[in-house]
């Protein structure tokens, strides 16, 4: 297998399918953690080689706690790639971060409960260090597209990660706006840190799609899937001119993050 591609995006945003990438191809990739949530689309945008990988399946058929985080991460590092793209929904727990925005996560608190969220395994011991979790390369690329497009984009939110799939009780949901979050959601942990282990550029856009039901309105599925179709051509816009920002160059601490990590 060539290890050529350059740059890896989760989600299925509409951009793998849409015609946009020259000869694309399905690639089917085994891991030593299982199969990847789907086969993955790679292709040639504007002379850069990307992989789509939708995170939760083609069809959307694995639940947020189901994702084979290790797996994905694996591939995606098995084709070369250096930088990940995070698209997601997330639920607003603060007023100002309105349904139909954007958001930029450079923290994270994990309240997730059953996921496997290393490779320490087989006698490595790896204490990885996530105090800034994300790639600042990354983040500032992504924060010129959003301005250049005009974009309400929330910079320097915390994403507050929940087990899922269920939503959260009005009690939780008031809970964890005291932690001073500002967006919850059900997939970026542990896939930032698995990220962070393989030393990959990792970045997540989120968009906003609800209140969470600290607002006294219950959350539905139907009203996330709504604001995400609203927003589909937002992001798709997003994610085009953003590859063509990313520098060819990494200069970043992504790629040492293992030097004092490794027991």
């Amino acid at each position: 297998m060539e290890k050529d591609v350059e740059i890896g995006i989760f989600g299925g945003t509409g951009i793998y399918d849409s015609g946009l990438l020259e000869d694309a191809q399905e690639i089917d990739i085994d891991t030593p953690y299982g199969k990847p949530s789907d086969t993955i689309t790679v292709g040639t945008f504007k002379g850069r080689k990307i992989a789509f990988l939708p995170r939760h399946g083609k069809k959307h058929s694995i639940p947020p706690h189901k994702i084979n985080f290790k797996a994905n991460i694996w591939a995606f590092k098995e084709l070369g790639i250096t930088r990940i793209i995070a698209p997601s929904a997330v639920g607003s727990l603060k007023k100002e971060c309105e349904p139909g925005h954007f958001a930029l996560p450079t923290q994270f608190l994990d309240f997730t409960k059953s996921r496997d969220g290393t490779f320490s395994d087989n006698g490595k011991v790896i204490h990885i260090s996530v105090a800034d979790p994300f790639c600042p390369e990354l983040q500032t690329s992504i924060l010129n597209v959003t301005d250049n497009q005009n974009l309400k984009t929330h910079k320097n939110c915390t994403y507050l990660c929940i087990e899922g799939p269920r939503f959260s009780t009005k009690a939780e949901s008031k809970f964890f706006r005291t932690t001073d979050a500002d967006i919850i959601g059900m997939t970026l942990v542990p896939e930032c840190q698995l990220a962070r282990e393989a030393q990959m550029c990792y970045a997540s856009i989120s968009t906003i799609t609800d209140y969470d039901v600290w607002a006294d309105k219950p959350v539905t599925a139907k009203e996330v899937l709504e604001t995400l179709s609203k927003n589909v051509e937002k992001t798709k816009k997003v994610l085009t001119e953003l590859i063509d920002k990313i520098p060819k160059t990494r200069n970043c601490s992504c790629a040492k993050a293992l030097e004092e990590a490794e027991f």
